[in-house]
């Protein structure tokens, strides 16, 4: 199994957020890998949920794609929430959300593209197995992510 590494807190999260994928989003605190790093939602235009997934994408994204080398880096990330609990600290509210994330390395991903391109609607591609390897090369990890927000 790969190991990933956690996110480094340093930049503000709404600063990094905005250079590496130009997007606004009204957030403070840590990479919410923990209660004590919690990312801190202060508003949002999207249901929260939506807003939620977005910003998983992003630190798998990040995790997974943009701090690793070339050889390394994995695409078709994709988090599927499996699980959301609530905690009460205080007056405070916080949202532990688990995703199954799923990806395949981003060299192998292509090799099955260029394969199904190249193979669909020819007589001897085997669909079937074509689809079947896929699964086969995906990656599926588990992670916790940790909201808290101030706003109703």
């Amino acid at each position: 199994m790969h190991e990933f590494k956690e996110i480094a807190s340093g930049d503000p999260l709404k600063e990094v957020v905005k250079t590496a994928f130009d997007t606004e989003m009204d957030i403070s605190g840590g990479w919410g890998y923990s209660q004590d790093e919690a990312t801190h939602i202060h508003s949002s235009e999207l249901p929260l949920e939506q807003f939620e997934h977005t910003f998983a994408m992003m630190r798998a994204y990040i995790e997974m794609n943009m701090t690793l080398s070339e050889a390394e880096r994995f695409g078709s990330i994709n988090p599927k929430e499996v699980k959301r609990e609530e905690f009460l600290d205080g007056s405070k509210s916080y949202e532990k959300v688990t995703y199954e994330i799923t990806a395949m390395q981003e060299s192998c991903y292509n090799n099955f593209i260029n394969a199904y391109k190249k193979g669909y609607g020819e007589e001897n591609f085997d669909l079937n197995a074509h689809f079947q390897e896929r699964k086969e090369a995906t990656l599926h990890r588990e992670v916790e992510h940790w909201f808290y927000k101030d706003f109703v």
